[in-house]
């Protein structure tokens, strides 16, 4: 992952979600709101959590899950957000929320 990709990101998020935090991890970074984890960063591709409510969403546009070790390998729940959201914060924003929304659902269903 390149630096300039990770501080674009980061930038962009920043400007729409709240407590925004960056973590170094296994070689891509972790995107924390608070002590949520809702976002990744792999290879230049910034993904989203999902479960039911948005993966919808992601695969109607053709976007594909993360999938650390390659084709074939496992599937995580985060999908790769649409490039063209990326320029643009506030058309950003509502997916952003919604992966915030995800990742609340889960940290509450562990409790």
């Amino acid at each position: 992952m390149s630096a300039s990709f990770r501080t674009f990101i980061v930038d962009q998020l920043s400007r729409v979600v709240p407590q925004l935090r960056a973590r170094g991890m296994f070689g891509g970074v972790g995107i924390y709101t608070g002590q949520l984890f809702f976002a990744l960063i792999a290879d230049d591709t910034l993904y989203f959590k999902v479960d039911d409510s948005n993966r919808p969403e992601f695969e109607r546009l053709g976007k594909r899950p993360f999938q650390p070790y390659g084709e074939g390998g496992e599937v995580m729940q985060y999908y790769q957000v649409p490039a063209e959201l990326l320029e643009d914060p506030e058309a950003l924003r509502p997916w952003a929320e919604k992966a915030i929304a995800v990742a609340a659902n889960k940290r509450k269903g562990k409790r």
